[in-house]
């Protein structure tokens, strides 16, 4: 299956989706299984597809809220940081770490 096939196929799951986000999705998506080949078959598709979906929106909700941790921490003075605030930079690096996984496909940062 190409990438032509496969957006055609997420299309038809997702038939609202903007085109960036097919894109996106075909990548996450091969990225998601061994073989892509794999994708041929519409039940592990679908399930594949379900997988992403949730995956996505949990890191898409961790990074927003780990967004609003950062806003609020950059009107700090670093030479001040509690334990606290340093713990909020670590988490971001977890979760930036996590995003970048779906999308290379392979584990970046083991924090």
């Amino acid at each position: 299956m190409n990438c032509e096939q496969l957006a055609s196929r997420v299309e038809r799951l997702q038939p609202e989706a903007a085109p960036r986000d097919v894109a996106r999705l075909c990548l996450l998506l091969t990225n998601h299984v061994d073989d892509p080949r794999l994708l041929e078959d519409d039940n592990v598709l679908t399930e594949a597809w379900r997988d992403m979906s949730i995956r996505l929106q949990a890191a898409t909700d961790q990074h927003a809220a780990m967004t609003d941790d950062l806003e609020r921490l950059a009107g700090s003075d670093p030479e001040k940081f509690t334990m606290d605030q340093v713990w909020v930079l670590i988490r971001a690096i977890k979760v930036q770490s996590q995003v970048l996984q779906l999308y290379v496909g392979t584990p970046v940062l083991d924090v």
